[in-house]
Order: C-alpha cells, then sequence, then structure tokens
C-alpha cells in the first residue's frame, strides 16, 4: 500500500499529516498526486468523500513551497474556486492545516460579508486564495484583484457550479487567467457543459476518475416511506421522536420549505435550525456551529449542504423533499456513514414525486426498502404500470445492495485511520456537501441537470458534447438564485 512518504512530499507538509495521524491516501490522492507534482493538468471524476481536496492541497503547497518567491501585489499564485461559502471556508482550513510550517498565506473570499477585509488581504498579495465566483468578480470588476499572476487554477465541484448557475462567471474569471498555467478540474458528474468547459480549460490532462457517482455508501441503510406533502412534517417530527436519530441532516427543496420545517420541529420540542442561502454568513455559521456541537438535533437544508458541508457522526439523512437530480440523492446520503460509522437515509416520496424515485432507482440500480408501515404503498408503487425502477436487460431487482461487480463503497484507503480527504471534509472538502439551491419545481428537470454520455469531442478518451447553447427538448436556461 502507498503512504504519503512515498510520494516524495516536502517534510512540513509530511509532518503535518502525521500530526493528523494519516498515513495512507486514499485512491484519488494516490493517483493524482504524482501527476499535479509534475505539473501536469488534472481531470478528476470524484464525488464527495473521496478526499479530492487532499488530492490538490497537497501537491499545490509542495510546488509553492519549493519556489518561494512573495505573491505579487492584489493577485495571488494558487486560486481555487469553490461553488459555496462553507465549502471554501473548509478548503481554506485545509490549506492552512496541511501547509503548517511552510509560512504560505491563505486567504478565503465570498458574498455575504464586507468586503473591506478580503481587499486589505489582497492588497498584500497571497500564496493561495479560495474564492466562490461572485465575490472574485466583484474584486476583478473593482480592481482589487487581477489574475495574470496565477500559476495554479483549480475548479472544483464544477458540476456544482453550472447548477448553481455560475458557469458564465467562471468563463470570465478564466478569460482574466493567464494562458501559462497548471489547471486541476475536479467534478462528480459530467454535464456536456462542463464537458465543454474542461476541453477548453485543459492541456492533455491526466484523468482520473474514482467512485462512480451512481454507487451508494456500502453503510447506508436506504428506506423509503410514500407520504402525502401535507404529512410530511409530522412523520418527520415522529420519527425523530421515536427513533433514537441524534443527528439528523434534513434535505429541503426549498428555502422557505427548509424554514418551515425548522420551526415545526422546533415547536415540537426538537432542536432545529436551517441554513440555506438566504440566511446570512453569521446565521449560517451559527446553525452550522450548534449541529456540530450535539446542540441541534436536527439541521433542516437545501441542497447547498450536498457538497459544501460535512459534519462528523451525522446518524440519519433525511429527504423530506426528493432531488430533481438523481445524482444528488447519492451525494444527500453520503453525509451519513463516514470513517467506517454506520448510517441510515430516509426518503419521503410525496406522489408528485414518484416520477424523481423512478430516475433514483435507476440510477442507483437497485430499489429502495420501504420504511417499517410504508410496505403497502411501496408495493403498489413497484407493481404499478410504469412504476418502480425497471432496470436494463429486465434484471431483477436488488434491495439495498451492491450492483454486480462490488460497485459498493469502500473506505478510502483501507485502513483503520482517518485519511486527509476525511479531515478536509470537516475542515476544508465539500460538499457540501448546491443546485439546487432548492428552488426548483419536481418537473422542471432540464437536460443540464441529468447525467448524460453525450456524443461527439474528444478529451482524453472521455467523449463530450459540443456546447449548442440550447439544453435538450428546446429548454431555455432558467435563471438560478445564485447565492455565495
Amino acid at each position: 500500500m502507498t503512504s504519503f512518504t512515498d510520494l516524495g512530499l516536502n517534510a512540513h507538509i509530511l509532518a503535518a499529516l502525521s500530526a493528523e495521524k494519516y498515513e495512507n491516501p486514499t485512491p484519488i490522492q494516490a493517483q493524482s498526486i504524482p501527476h499535479l507534482m509534475k505539473g501536469s493538468d488534472l481531470l478528476g471524476i470524484a464525488q464527495t468523500g473521496t478526499g479530492k481536496t487532499a488530492a490538490f492541497a497537497l501537491p499545490i503547497l509542495h510546488r509553492l513551497a519549493a519556489d518561494k518567491k512573495p505573491a505579487q501585489r492584489r493577485s495571488c499564485r494558487a486560486l481555487i474556486l469553490s461553488p459555496t461559502r462553507e465549502l471554501a471556508s473548509q478548503i481554506a482550513e485545509s490549506f492552512r492545516v496541511y501547509g503548517k510550517g511552510l509560512g504560505l498565506s491563505v486567504a478565503v473570499i465570498f458574498g455575504g460579508v464586507s468586503a473591506g477585509p478580503q481587499v486589505r488581504a489582497l492588497s498584500a498579495g497571497i500564496d493561495i486564495l479560495v474564492a466562490t465566483p461572485g465575490r472574485l468578480l466583484d474584486h476583478l470588476r473593482g480592481q482589487m484583484l487581477r489574475l495574470d499572476p496565477v500559476e495554479i487554477f483549480v475548479l472544483d465541484e464544477a458540476d456544482q457550479m453550472l447548477d448553481m448557475g455560475f458557469i458564465h462567471d467562471i468563463k470570465k474569471i478564466v478569460a482574466a487567467l493567464p494562458k501559462s498555467r497548471q489547471n486541476l478540474f475536479f467534478s462528480a458528474t459530467m454535464p456536456r457543459e462542463i464537458g465543454a468547459l474542461a476541453a477548453d480549460m485543459l492541456k492533455n490532462p491526466v484523468e482520473v476518475a474514482v467512485t462512480p457517482v451512481a454507487k451508494t455508501a456500502d453503510r447506508v441503510e436506504q428506506k423509503m416511506a410514500f407520504v402525502d406533502n401535507g404529512e410530511k412534517r409530522h412523520l418527520l417530527a415522529r420519527l425523530l421522536k421515536e427513533n433514537g436519530m441524534d443527528r439528523v441532516l434534513v434535505f429541503s427543496r426549498t428555502k422557505h420549505g427548509a424554514d418551515k420545517i425548522a420551526k415545526h420541529l422546533e415547536v415540537e420540542g426538537i432542536g432545529a435550525a436551517a441554513i440555506h442561502g438566504n440566511k446570512s454568513q453569521g446565521a449560517r455559521e451559527r446553525a452550522l456551529a450548534s449541529f456540530k456541537a450535539g446542540k441541534t438535533r436536527a439541521l433542516v437544508a437545501t441542497d447547498i449542504a450536498a457538497r459544501g458541508i460535512d459534519v462528523d457522526g451525522v446518524t440519519h439523512v433525511v429527504n423530506f423533499d426528493l432531488p430533481n437530480v438523481p445524482e444528488s440523492y447519492v451525494h444527500r446520503i453520503g453525509r451519513t456513514a463516514r470513517a467506517g460509522a454506520a448510517g441510515m437515509a430516509i426518503s419521503f416520496c410525496s406522489p408528485d414525486e414518484r416520477p424523481l424515485l423512478r430516475d433514483i432507482e435507476r440510477l442507483i440500480a437497485l430499489t429502495v426498502p420501504p420504511l417499517e408501515g410504508h410496505e403497502k404503498a411501496h408495493e403498489d408503487f413497484h407493481t404499478s404500470r410504469g412504476g418502480g425502477s425497471h432496470h436494463p436487460g429486465n434484471q431483477p431487482q436488488r434491495t439495498n445492495q451492491k450492483r454486480r461487480g462490488g460497485r459498493g463503497r469502500s473506505q478510502p484507503g483501507g485502513n483503520a485511520h482517518q485519511q486527509p480527504g476525511q479531515h478536509a471534509q470537516r475542515s476544508g472538502e465539500q460538499k457540501p456537501h448546491g443546485h439546487r439551491h432548492g428552488e426548483q419545481r419536481p418537473h422542471a428537470r432540464s437536460g443540464e441537470q441529468r447525467q448524460e454520455r453525450p456524443a461527439g469531442g474528444d478529451l482524453g478518451g472521455m467523449r463530450f458534447m459540443k456546447p449548442n447553447g440550447q439544453r435538450p427538448n428546446g429548454q431555455r436556461p432558467r435563471q438560478e438564485n445564485r447565492s455565495s
């Protein structure tokens, strides 16, 4: 088994990893770090929980430390773009942890807070800058920042950027970068717009693909409850009172819905808080801190938390609303059963969400078993005409089992110690852990929200469709609420 000492990393980085009790790299780290240390561009297809923050942070720190030079004023040497404030903060914290002793400066900029301290930090020059697209563009337009000296550019969670409506902002940022730079591109899925962006941005990239998005975590027990919309809040409160659900992450489709769910739980005597894009940064930080500390049992979130937030010890994930995009189901339930622990995901399915359930079960190639007391509705759904998850070739449906060929998710690194990716998920990964700001209707699913394997275009053996400026079925791109 490869160890971090085999990768030739800087001694200070190895010491920081040792202090965190990290010994062996996860698959994406072992496959990516050697190529990145040589200066190659990289295309990484990896879902949350694979350790990709450390996969790019460690070689960036190694490279900058090996070529110590001051960052130019109002600029940075390495730029990491993140879709959410929480993820940006966590990535920056990972750089600080792994880079302890290197003397490299790290800054994070995002919206929702005063720009003054960010301007002052940028004025002296920053070695590593982590940013959300909207606030970064504000600083560019105000001439408080220039990107022509950037040596390394990382686009993280590219598909989530697309879902949040940042694709045009990203293109503007890329246009301001120098032509000669190292590019790192990470995405959990590859819609055609993201494939086209990768093809345009990357030069002879190394491709690393781990943990296909259709694979759900082995240790997550999945359950499905068929329930009318008006009964969902009552069912959630009853479950929280009766089932020993200690730390629960609840996903709502809308921001308004998240607030209503949290208020209902509070009325029922259950500690709850909501977190979404309309909350102030201070309110989001307080809600997350209370949840992490165990003071709040339930954190109700829109999909901004699916890949932008990671909290240790989440015992249950509840999909109060099913996601519009089936891949999001995998990301959501991956918030539990972390670091070798077991967990449970309970999903509510109302009559109008049944097409979404079919899409989810087709993607994961298994039938999610019923929650106790919901067996009859479950049987009716899966035996009704056009209902159920009819997999290719009319294969017998598997109930909460791994697909043939060992497609179930295994613990990265294969050892009992925590991996850098796992620490990164606490202090520098995700996810959170999205569109998916949660404001879309169940049936308004555009083509870019469904993973395709398009034809045309080629990038190192991976084929993508050329962008035509139009979504499938003639749908026009919708404007997203892009809180960052």
